[in-house]
């Protein structure tokens, strides 16, 4: 390996790759860009990275593991429906902390790895699995993850220009989402049969 290889690492080559995208957008993050970040030439990049397009799914990568990480399930689960708020709440947060990191993933040709899909996967697919059956757990995880991406995309943009509370608004969405996914005891038992 070369020196200049050495005096860096991928976690620092993919943390400065997103500070530039967090600072300026996607085109900003350029092999050039990225290596005098870091501290090394341009070159020495594609020694860690084939290309641009192996950054950028080296950096959603970090971005999903990072959302999963944010959203991970934190109490016992006792009460499925409070766990899918509190999630919720975190998914929002993390897209607000980090906005165009957070859009990546949504990019058209960026995909995380499958791997690290799954992994980011896991944790609302355990709590979906508690909310509405194992049944319906992928369901309710695509329908859950598709009420954030849509909410949080359009506040991002700026979208809610009418009056109201937006907090209000969002806190709203997902309780109607989680009364029409719960299905408690005997009654889940029995959907999970018919299904």
């Amino acid at each position: 390996m070369s020196p200049a290889v050495a005096r860096t690492s991928n976690e620092a080559i993919v943390a400065a790759a997103r500070m530039l995208l967090e600072a300026a957008g996607p085109d900003a993050v350029t092999m050039q860009a990225v290596a005098t970040a870091v501290g090394v030439r341009a070159p020495s990049l594609y020694k860690r990275f084939l290309d641009r397009a192996a950054l950028l799914t080296a950096i959603a990568d970090d971005v999903a593991v990072g959302l999963a990480d944010a959203t991970a399930p934190l109490d016992p689960m006792r009460d499925p429906r409070r766990t899918v708020r509190r999630m919720a709440r975190r998914y929002r947060a993390f897209a607000h902390q980090a906005p165009r990191s957070y859009g990546l993933l949504f990019t058209s040709g960026v995909r995380p790895s499958s791997d690290t899909d799954a992994l980011a996967s896991a944790g609302i697919l355990r709590v979906t699995a508690r909310l509405a059956g194992p049944a319906r757990a992928l369901e309710a995880a695509r329908l859950i993850v598709a009420y954030l991406h849509g909410f949080v995309s359009m506040e991002l943009a700026g979208a809610f220009r009418l009056s109201g509370d937006v907090d209000r608004a969002f806190e709203h969405g997902i309780d109607a989402i989680i009364a029409g996914l719960w299905a408690p005891g005997p009654q889940r038992i029995s959907m999970e049969r018919r299904a």
